[in-house]
């Protein structure tokens, strides 16, 4: 593994930023960055971040660099940019949710372009972005995860999970189970009230039970409960294609998954009404109408 003295971050977005900042603040390394929004880019400058103008030349300054990307094709485009600049860039960390076998096709293009590849996507709301906990999904060698791990822990807390694209396999599972509880919840909610049982009664009461999770404590008594689903949250439009990639994982490995074909449907209706761009707990109007 070569040295890294230097760091890159490409994508300053909702997660990305204050991932970005903790890196920025945290670390002694320099750190390059640069964004498609100019604004994301000055507020982490003022920060110490060193404003890069493009890719290339995150690339020509960065040992290291981190992606939070907002699509599969963004990751694809980015790393190819990367590996043909003729950087100093060796090892490129995608923390984006990006498909399992897209993920294991770059591997094999940027390791002939002598680059490395490392799948770091995260779990956990912006609040754990800022706070700096976010659980991170590690897929690499065990030589390249014990390398990139010490710069990935000033973002969260990077658990290794086995070859390259095993962070996204696990992850494209925990959106798929996060997803489904959502489901649950608002079928369950939308049961209570019918019962003539108060919401926020119901979901304290379970969450002091076997039913307890922090899907419960957080899309269920946060938004299901007050029947709150912004359009700055997670919206669901996103949830729809991260539930995807778990369908698409499940069909490569010749399983059937009724439960979580289930909610895509609900999610996709969810949306088809109106609802894409909300928080996607919004799934629960659909179930309210029947």
């Amino acid at each position: 593994m070569n040295p890294i003295s230097t760091l890159g971050f490409i994508g300053l977005g909702v997660m990305g930023e204050p991932m970005c900042r903790n890196l920025v603040t945290k670390t002694e390394l320099p750190v390059y960055g640069m964004d498609l929004k100019p604004e994301p880019v000055e507020r982490l400058a003022a920060l110490g971040l060193k404003p890069s103008a493009s890719i290339a030349d995150v690339a020509r300054e960065s040992d290291l660099v981190f992606l939070s990307l907002h699509s599969p094709k963004s990751v694809e485009d980015v790393c190819g940019q990367i590996a043909s600049s003729n950087g100093r860039t060796h090892t490129i960390v995608d923390m984006s949710t990006t498909p399992v076998k897209l993920t294991r096709e770059l591997h094999e293009r940027l390791a002939a372009q002598s680059t490395t590849l490392v799948d770091a996507p995260v779990a956990g709301l912006r609040a754990r972005a800022h706070a700096g906990t976010l659980s991170i999904m590690v897929g690499a060698t065990p030589e390249v995860f014990a390398a990139v791990q010490p710069h990935l822990a000033h973002m969260g807390e990077a658990t290794y999970c086995g070859d390259v694209s095993f962070g996204q396999v696990v992850k494209a599972l925990n959106n798929m189970v996060v997803f489904m509880t959502a489901n649950a919840l608002a079928e369950a909610i939308t049961v209570g009230r019918r019962a003539g049982i108060d919401a926020k009664l119901l979901f304290e009461t379970m969450s002091k039970g076997s039913s307890d999770s922090a899907v419960l404590r957080t899309q269920g008594l946060k938004h299901l409960v007050p029947d709150h689903f912004p359009e700055d949250a997670f919206p669901t439009d996103y949830a729809l294609k991260d539930l995807r990639l778990a369908l698409e994982l499940a069909k490569d490995v010749g399983v059937n998954v009724p439960a979580a074909q289930h909610t895509a449907d609900l999610l996709e209706a969810t949306s088809r009404a109106g609802y894409g761009r909300n928080y996607y707990p919004a799934m629960v109007k659909l179930i309210e109408k029947g």
